[in-house]
């Protein structure tokens, strides 16, 4: 009976360190309440570097004379000719033909109407800036995008013809879309 008893006040103690332990903060709620001393200068350094692209592209765009119009994300754009075609939306296969350069002139990629590239929207398969920018062109549009690194390649290029934190010239073709 005295063991019954025992063990009876062990599950009741037992039972009761574990809902009390469930009460508790869990580990990551934890780790986010504390402050993380590297975040606010980091966020400091990426808002300046962001601003230091968008002077560099506005000064460029000034001493070429275009004239094109920023979106919310950054991207520079100017639609050359307006296509008479659908517009392109979320999950539309779009063929294009388009001419990758940097600033400077130096060319990197193309594809032409020969071999045209294929995306589909929303797959992520293409820099955010040309996603970006198909999305405000109709089949048969012809534009011209500047995308800044965190549309683009990013601080680390992509190791082969575009360098880290390089902002591009994309000139595109919207060829066709389908849906």
């Amino acid at each position: 009976m005295k063991m019954n008893c025992a063990i009876k006040s062990y599950s009741v103690l037992i039972i009761i360190i574990l809902l009390s332990a469930c009460k508790t903060t869990p580990v990551l709620e934890r780790i986010k309440e504390e402050s993380d001393p590297y975040s606010e200068p980091l966020l400091e350094v990426n808002r300046y570097i962001k601003e230091r692209n968008r002077d560099q592209i506005v000064a460029f765009i000034d001493r070429s004379g275009w004239i094109m119009t920023e979106t919310s994300t950054g991207l520079w754009y100017m639609i050359m000719e307006q296509g008479s075609g659908p517009l392109v939306q979320e999950g539309d296969f779009v063929v294009y033909s388009y001419k990758t350069r940097l600033l400077s002139g130096t060319y990197c990629y193309s594809a032409d109407t020969i071999n045209p590239k294929t995306i589909v929207i929303g797959k992520g398969n293409v820099e955010a800036g040309v996603e970006e920018g198909l999305l405000l062109l109709n089949e048969n549009s012809k534009a011209r995008f500047i995308i800044p690194p965190h549309l683009a390649h990013g601080n680390f290029g992509d190791r082969d013809k575009i360098p880290g934190t390089s902002n591009l010239i994309v000139d595109i073709n919207v060829l066709m879309l389908r849906r």
